[in-house]
């Protein structure tokens, strides 16, 4: 089901899956992508958007507002998201990450976190993967 269909709501609560309000996508598995690894994330983001792990659990990531972020988070992978892209601003590079924490958070529920070599900024660089998909 797409976001449209199946809107995220913060709260726990029963599965409301539709088999008849699904998008046809179907994944055959996913692709892990080089670990601490720029070139590579940046290779995969051409082909789709990246599921992402990192450490969310420190008050200077979940207090962030916007701007480049680059606090100290640590890499105790403890969240999921998505990396969307990928940019620079006055010669500082950036990932474009989603999160699920609705748009009050961050910039309209989106982070630019500066890319570092190495594990990356709440170690988004760890463990990047995408789906296979028909």
């Amino acid at each position: 089901m797409d976001e449209y269909s199946y809107t995220y709501t913060a709260r726990d609560g029963a599965c409301k899956y539709n088999p008849n309000a699904t998008t046809g996508i179907v994944s055959y598995g996913y692709v892990n992508v080089a670990s601490q690894d720029v070139n590579q994330m940046k290779a995969a983001l051409a082909i789709k958007p990246l599921s992402v792990s990192i450490e969310a659990d420190q008050p200077s990531f979940q207090s962030y507002r916007g701007g480049i972020f680059n606090g100290a988070c640590g890499t105790s992978l403890d969240h999921a998201t998505n990396v969307v892209g990928w940019g620079a601003e006055n010669g500082v590079e950036y990932w474009i990450m989603r999160n699920s924490w609705g748009t009050s958070w961050g910039e309209q529920g989106y982070m630019r976190l500066q890319i570092v070599n190495g594990a990356g900024v709440c170690g988004i660089q760890l463990a990047a993967l995408y789906p296979n998909t028909n």
